[in-house]
């Protein structure tokens, strides 16, 4: 609405356009407050008397909740930015709840970004929310989040909301005064004082820790610094990152940290030079993993290419024999996907190889993939000729010793 003019013809008419007064709908307004310079309408019926008004600018959101908490103001700020709409309720001038009609502010959302839910799942309850059954609700029941992670979600939510906020530097508030209902009362970490000061100290740090990372859909990368002194966090995250296929904001995920708790220890392991973010992934995996992934994908796109010509139906067969392939084969090769040409994901698969023992790795990938060989060694018997098969069945049998002679090597 910036930029734009109205005028009050003769008879006391204003025009306005849709995008105003679609929302106000056709209840009756009534002037709450008017002067040469400024004309404020409001609901009379509406819950709430609108106490303040006015446009948002740069620094206004710690003025606007200082102001609430020194009054003891109990009621909703209303916070009308580009975009959606976000709520803040006041009880003697202490924050004890917050909406967001952001999407990315959804309590769904959260809990996806801390790792307590996937997408597709998340998807599907959405379609059963109701009125009277709420997402929340639906979580714990159905065993999906525990009670404890459902009310820290929420209070990250609520903190995530106000947070966000001291970064917006233009749009529309007002505040009503009304009282505030229990169920709409969520116990905070700390006082609205405490919430503007760590808003203030976000907002600078926010800034400082971007120029490092540029971008949250970057791809952080080991540089190959040997790492020492890590916390748990730390190396958590540095086992995440090895791969270099997931953004910095997926990582986060991964390891269960809010957007500003991975940014910050992010920005640590970058200051160490532990870490560097590059614009795309990784597309080389390296040393003994990368070798043995390699050996066994050129086996599986020449038995692919083969085996296609006669049987057409090889891909879903070879992917359904992935999903159905017993422990330890399914941990190492969980949701890796047959790739068109017949290889497998090999950053898929080493994602999930993150946390285990050097040695381990090696063996458990080795041993799964000498699985899939054989699978697809018997696909050979059946659809070629013994002549046809011979070849390749000798060619899977050396790559299976070569394989384990080297890693037999690298112990």
């Amino acid at each position: 609405m910036a930029n734009q003019y109205f005028t009050i013809d003769h008879a006391g008419f204003l025009k306005l356009p849709p995008e105003v007064y679609r929302p106000l709908g056709d209840q009756p307004l009534a002037v709450i407050s008017a002067s040469s310079a400024h004309l404020l309408l409001g609901r009379p019926e509406a819950e709430g008397k609108v106490l303040i008004s006015g446009v948002l600018e740069e620094g206004a959101v710690t003025d606007l909740l200082s102001y609430f908490n020194m009054f003891r103001k109990t009621g909703i700020l209303t916070i009308q930015l580009d975009g959606g709409l976000k709520c803040l309720y006041f009880q003697q001038g202490e924050i004890v709840f917050a909406t967001s009609s952001f999407a990315s502010e959804d309590l769904g959302e959260v809990l996806f970004s801390l790792g307590k839910i996937e997408k597709q799942a998340l998807q599907e309850l959405r379609s059963l929310v109701n009125k009277n059954t709420p997402l929340g609700k639906l979580l714990v029941e159905r065993g999906i989040v525990a009670p404890k992670d459902l009310w820290l979600a929420a209070r990250s939510q609520v903190e995530y909301i106000i947070y966000t906020l001291f970064s917006a530097n233009s749009g529309g508030f007002y505040f009503q005064s009304q009282p505030i209902e229990q169920e709409q009362i969520l116990r905070l970490s700390m006082s609205t004082q405490n919430i503007i000061m760590e808003g203030l100290r976000r907002l600078d740090e926010k800034a400082l820790f971007m120029r490092k990372i540029i971008s949250l859909q970057y791809y952080p990368q080991e540089t190959g610094k040997e790492a020492s002194d890590l916390s748990q966090t730390e190396a958590r995250l540095m086992n995440a990152a090895q791969s270099g296929q997931r953004n910095a904001q997926d990582l986060f995920r991964q390891v269960g940290l809010r957007e500003f708790d991975g940014m910050r220890i992010l920005f640590g392991l970058i200051e160490r030079r532990l870490i560097r973010m590059e614009e795309t992934p990784t597309t080389e995996i390296e040393g003994v993993l990368g070798q043995i992934l390699a050996a066994y994908n050129s086996l599986f796109k020449v038995i692919f290419v083969r085996v296609l010509k006669v049987s057409p139906q090889f891909p879903q067969e070879v992917a359904q024999s992935l999903r159905d392939l017993p422990q330890p084969y399914s941990f190492v090769l969980r949701d890796v996907e047959l790739q068109e040409d017949g290889t497998l994901d090999g950053h898929r698969i080493v994602e999930n190889l993150v946390g285990l023992e050097e040695g381990d790795k090696k063996k458990l990938l080795a041993d799964s993939l000498c699985e899939v060989a054989f699978t697809e060694t018997m696909a050979l018997r059946r659809d070629l000729d013994a002549e046809q098969a011979r070849p390749l069945i000798a060619r899977v049998q050396e790559v299976t010793t070569k394989i384990r002679e080297m890693i037999g090597r690298s112990e």
